[in-house]
C-alpha cells in the first residue's frame, strides 16, 4: 500500500511548517514539551499516541487556535501572527477540520463553502459559488448543496467541512480526529476523501486513531506521549519495528483488538 510518496525529493526545499522548541502548559500540566518539527510541502504527517499525549494541542498550535508559551512556529517562512487581520489571513492558509464539523447550521451546504471565500478571501460571489460546487462534487456531496447541515449524515457533514477548508486554497490542512465522532460505516467515506487529497499532494497534519489511514496515506508517523514526540518514522518502519517501549506498548494494545 505504500507508494513512491514516501521516497520523493522534497528534502531540498525549505520546510513549509516549522516548530522550534515549542512549549505549552495548561495550568500545571506541561502538554507540549520542547517540540521540534519540520513539515515539507506535500507531506502527510500523522500524529498518533495515547489520549492526553498532546496530539490535538500540537495540531491546534499550527493555526494558533492554541497559543504557545515559548518557542516559534513559522508557516512558509513567516512566524504566526498574534491576532487581528493577519491571523485571519493565516487561518485562511491553514485549513482546519475538526471532529465536530463546525458547520453553520442556519446556512445551506453551498453557503457554508461560499462564505469564507467571499468574506475572508474577497473572492467574487459567482466565482466562489463555482468553486464551492466543484469542491462539493470532488468530496462526493454535490447533490446536497441546497440542504442544511442537519439534513446530512455525519460523514456527509464532515466532507462538507473538508470542502469548506479546501475552498480557501490552503497551504496546509490540519485534521483533528476528523472521524472520531462518526459512525463506523461513515469513517471510510471521509478517510477516502483524505486519501485522495494526500495523493493530490496536499500538505496535511492528521491527528487520528485510524491506523489503516496512517499506514496507507502518511509519509511520516509521529508517535506522541506525555507531551513529547517520542518517535517518528515512515509508516512501514514504525508499524513493523517501533523503536521505543512506549510505542511498542501502544501498538500492542491497539493492533490486537
Amino acid at each position: 500500500m505504500t507508494t513512491s510518496r514516501h521516497t520523493d525529493s522534497r528534502a531540498d526545499a525549505a520546510p513549509l511548517v516549522v516548530l522550534r522548541n515549542v512549549n505549552k502548559h495548561f495550568g500545571a500540566l506541561h502538554v507540549l514539551q520542547d517540540i521540534d518539527l519540520e513539515i515539507q510541502q506535500g507531506e502527510v504527517v500523522v500524529l498518533i499516541g495515547p489520549s492526553g499525549s498532546g496530539k490535538s494541542t500540537l495540531c491546534r498550535t499550527i493555526n494558533r487556535l492554541e497559543t504557545v508559551d515559548s518557542g516559534t512556529i513559522t508557516i512558509d517562512g513567516r512566524p504566526l501572527p498574534a491576532e487581528g487581520r493577519e491571523l485571519a489571513r493565516l487561518r485562511a492558509e491553514v485549513g482546519m477540520v475538526f471532529q465536530s464539523f463546525n458547520l453553520f447550521a442556519h446556512k445551506t451546504v453551498l453557503e457554508n463553502v461560499v462564505l469564507g471565500q467571499v468574506k475572508v478571501r474577497g473572492i467574487a460571489r459567482d466565482k466562489a459559488v463555482a468553486t464551492a460546487k466543484e469542491l462539493l462534487e470532488r468530496v462526493g456531496v454535490g447533490a446536497q448543496a441546497e440542504k442544511y447541515p442537519a439534513q446530512l449524515s455525519g460523514g456527509q457533514q464532515q466532507r462538507v467541512a473538508i470542502a469548506r477548508a479546501l475552498a480557501m486554497n490552503p497551504k496546509v490542512m490540519l485534521f483533528d480526529e476528523p472521524t472520531s465522532a462518526l459512525d463506523p460505516e461513515m469513517i471510510n467515506e471521509v478517510l477516502e476523501v483524505m486519501r485522495q487529497l494526500a495523493a493530490d499532494g496536499m500538505t496535511m497534519v492528521v491527528v487520528t486513531h485510524e491506523m489503516g489511514f496512517a499506514r496507507s496515506a502518511a509519509n511520516r508517523v509521529l508517535f506522541m506521549a506525555d507531551g513529547r514526540i517520542v518517535e517518528q518514522n515512515t509508516p512501514e518502519a514504525f508499524f513493523t519495528a517501533p523503536r521505543s517501549e512506549r510505542a511498542k506498548d501502544f501498538l500492542s494494545k491497539i493492533l490486537h483488538h
